[in-house]
């Protein structure tokens, strides 16, 4: 996990790259934010299950400095993988496509 005014390894100095985070649950007291450059692999580490209990995916531009929440993208996205490969949303996933929808 990264803490402020640390820059992250995977982003040289300057670089203009978009960056997501996915915020997850690892019980009621703790999150932890995981960061990623590559949406769609995020997306596939989602349905997968590679987090536990996911609250939010926020996307920020290292160069343009802003910041969005895309949870509401995701969650449709994971809903449209999940008809598209004909499987059902796995429970771990109900929650944040639930509110997110």
């Amino acid at each position: 996990m990264l803490e402020a005014g640390v820059s992250s390894p995977i982003v040289p100095y300057g670089a203009d790259q978009t960056l997501f985070v996915v915020v997850d649950r690892r019980d009621e007291k703790t999150e932890i934010r995981i960061e990623r450059n590559d949406l769609d692999a995020t997306i596939g580490e989602l349905v997968a299950g590679c987090f536990n209990d996911p609250i939010k995916v926020i996307s920020f531009n290292t160069l343009e400095h802003w910041m969005k929440d895309i949870s509401t993208d995701v969650a449709g996205e994971i809903r449209a993988r999940c008809d598209l490969y004909g499987i059902e949303l796995p429970d771990y996933l109900s929650d944040f496509v639930e509110s997110h929808s």
